[in-house]
């Protein structure tokens, strides 16, 4: 009996934090989360999975900012140690929903859960941390009720720490409050530090803030076979996240985009954070297939939603990104004044490209090739200064250009069965979008438009304001609430990066909020661009990246020297290892008729999804996704490779027993190279059944798309 009272103390002594831990599974036991006190009272959990670590012992909390308005004297007492444990619940779920679009018809999200209460006898005050277990990963986040003595607080920062198990390889871009449009950089984390200089490439904003700083949705792969990601769910009404990283010991420990004041956030209670997200397997599809970020969001929150649909369009975009067309209308203004300037008195400078015979010959390209709608940049008075002038009144976002007919571009439009896509250039300043936003829905209304593309480029407007602070991701959700009431779809660039929201607000229909397709004219995205941004960005939602571009050398028609960094059958592989509801045809019609027998994969491939099978995946090298259409028995297949190419085995094991599908294959020619010889392509027709396997070879920067009807 004394042995035993002797090991019980050694075990007391080594391990405090045991005796007093709460643990939770996810259902099928592959995920566990642990967590305890330390003997300060700081709260800490740990992760594993099928028994390896994932994150070691970290630490959680948050550190509060003195309150102006608190009573004189008054002391902020930070939310970081000195707790107590009061009680733990735990309890399990288990639904399958329907998104309104998706890649699949029905989401599952099952899960266990474990809340933990935490009184903080300094303060006298209660918080809960809770965390949410699925077989695919975790999410935690603070809950804070509201109670006597924590009604208002304001948070200087959160310390949310994820404690790495080694120097990981991992795929990350620079931390920055403005911007995340950098190319992703591959490297053990503690190379992180050497790279960031020369990762940091300029931008329109920008503002880093730590040599050692990355932003998520960060993927990683451990030493121990492990694909792990990092990210949020449910960001709302708070600061975006970033990460900084304590490379002599692998820990990543949150950090907030501040306001213009240098504070992270203003809360009142009762309140909960986003959930902060780790997503992990020995597979790296299911990095792709598993939708954690949506299951942690809200349900639908729209009672109607009807009226929302998939979007493939074309527009008036890439000619003034090449730099072929100008967005402006005239050359003679040295600047504009909202309702002063009279545009009738300026001359033409007949490179504006949203004019009247431009817009009508892509409602007519619409309309051919059975697209939805036709975006037109460049449409609205203003454009003559509207970038970096720091400028409030920038737009006004109703009224056109004297060579833009709104009313007689609408009606061509709708008699030819499309609809136009409206443009919504902020230049960051959202007071401004605010003031006007109620009357440029209506004017959309008005004519029949049923979708906008906004933009923030630029410094945000209220000044010292970043893209990713609380008060402007509220700005970024209020317009998506607003758009909803005109029955509006809200696809934003520049804006916050998805954490999947679009599950309770499916008119956002997408967002760009990464470096997207426009960086190829001015100088090139690397091959393994498109084979990590689903595995980084798209983990919070669909992205607009603009696809498409069947001329790989801009040279031959425009003086723009740059080219396409992937194959021409690569960028139709886009349509599906990139997913969204919301693509574009983004090349221009005289280029697609150079190209029309490869322009019928983007003519028949849907954007809606029954189902969806990723069938080979690692990140920044490969991925293969077999999707079904909605409604249909019909099967879609793509397949995207980095610049050192790839063969792509498709088991087709997924298909119907006993039915024949008629392909089409859309696969690099022998000698194609994104390099040497892009727009080298092979199309071939076969008849297939569930059973057979091709064996497919990507160029470099190449890919194959396939359509499959069955018979």
């Amino acid at each position: 009996m004394k042995k035993i009272i002797k090991i019980i103390i050694i075990l007391m002594i080594l391990l405090p934090d045991c005796l007093c831990a709460q643990t939770v599974k996810s259902p099928n036991g592959n995920v566990l989360v642990k967590f305890s006190l330390t003997e300060d009272g700081v709260p800490t959990y740990e992760m594993f999975y099928k028994r390896k670590t994932v994150i070691k012992p970290s630490h959680l909390g948050l550190e509060l900012a003195k309150n102006k308005s608190a009573s004189k004297g008054m002391n902020e007492t930070s939310l970081i140690d000195g707790f107590t444990e009061t009680s733990a619940h735990d309890s399990t779920f288990d639904e399958t929903w329907k998104p309104v679009w998706g890649e699949t018809s029905t989401i599952r999200n099952h899960y266990n859960e474990m809340a933990v209460n935490l009184y903080q006898k300094s303060s006298n005050r209660n918080i809960v941390i809770r965390f949410r277990v699925y077989d695919y990963g975790m999410g935690l986040r603070y809950e804070f009720p509201q109670q006597k003595d924590l009604n208002y607080f304001i948070i200087k920062e959160e310390h949310t720490q994820f404690a790495m198990t080694g120097d990981n390889m991992a795929y990350w871009i620079p931390g920055d409050y403005d911007t995340q449009e950098y190319e992703t950089q591959i490297s053990r984390l503690s190379q992180i530090r050497g790279l960031m200089k020369t990762a940091v490439t300029s931008n329109a904003s920008q503002t880093t803030y730590s040599p050692t700083g990355v932003q998520t949705a960060l993927q990683m792969k451990s030493n121990n076979g492990l694909y792990i990601n990092i990210h949020e769910a449910a960001c709302v009404n708070y600061p975006t996240m970033n990460l900084n990283l304590d490379d002599k010991n692998f820990i990543f420990e949150s950090w907030l985009t501040p306001d213009a004041e240098g504070l992270k956030g203003y809360i009142q209670t009762p309140f909960n954070t986003p959930w902060r997200t780790v997503l992990v397997s020995d597979d790296a599809r299911d990095m792709l297939s598993c939708k954690l970020i949506l299951n942690l969001n809200e349900p639908c929150k729209l009672k109607d939603t009807s009226w929302i649909h998939p979007i493939k369009y074309c527009g008036v975009w890439w000619e003034m990104i090449v730099g072929a067309k100008t967005w402006n209308y005239t050359d003679d203004l040295p600047s504009v004044r909202l309702g002063v300037t009279d545009y009738s008195k300026c001359k033409p400078n007949n490179t504006h490209g949203a004019n009247n015979a431009e817009v009508r010959k892509y409602i007519d390209f619409a309309a051919k090739n059975h697209l939805d709608e036709v975006l037109v940049e460049g449409w609205d008075e203003g454009w003559e200064d509207w970038f970096g002038h720091s400028k409030d009144d920038v737009f006004d976002f109703t009224t056109p250009y004297p060579d833009f007919d709104i009313k007689a571009l609408n009606d061509y439009a709708n008699d030819k069965g499309v609809k136009l896509m409206m443009h919504h250039e902020t230049s960051a300043s959202v007071r401004n979008y605010e003031r006007h936003l109620d009357a440029a829905y209506n004017l959309m209304n008005k004519y029949n438009y049923d979708a906008v593309k906004s933009g923030y480029v630029g410094d945000i407007i209220p000044r010292g304001e970043h893209h990713y602070s609380q008060f402007i991701n509220n700005h970024y959700l209020y317009c998506v609430k607003e758009a909803s009431k005109h029955h509006i779809m809200v696809d934003a660039h520049e804006a916050v990066r998805p954490t999947g929201l679009c599950r309770t607000y499916p008119n956002m229909v997408a967002n760009e909020s990464a470096r997207g397709t426009e960086y190829e004219a001015f100088g090139g995205n690397t091959p393994y661009h498109t084979v990590i941004l689903p595995f980084t960005r798209l983990q919070g939602g669909p992205m607009d990246y603009t696809p498409g571009i069947i001329e790989t050398k801009l040279s031959t028609w425009s003086k723009n020297q740059n080219y396409i960094h992937t194959t021409l059958v690569g960028q139709l592989a886009l349509y599906m290892i990139m997913y969204s509801p919301l693509q574009m045809v983004a090349d221009t019609p005289e280029n697609y008729a150079k190209y029309d027998d490869a322009l019928q994969f983007v003519r028949d491939v849907p954007l809606d999804w029954a189902d969806s099978k990723y069938l080979e995946a690692e990140p920044a090298k490969y991925i293969t996704v077999a999707r079904k259409t909605k409604g249909t028995d019909n099967w879609f297949i793509g397949g995207k490779c980095d610049g050192d190419g790839h063969t792509a085995v498709v088991k087709l094991d997924f298909l119907d027993k006993g039915r024949k599908y008629n392909c089409t294959i859309y696969q690099d020619a022998p000698d194609a190279d994104y390099e040497k010889n892009s727009e080298a392509y092979v199309i071939t027709h076969r008849t297939l059944r569930k059973g057979d396997v091709l064996k497919i070879r990507e160029a470099r920067g190449g890919g194959f798309a396939i359509s499959m009807l069955k018979e």
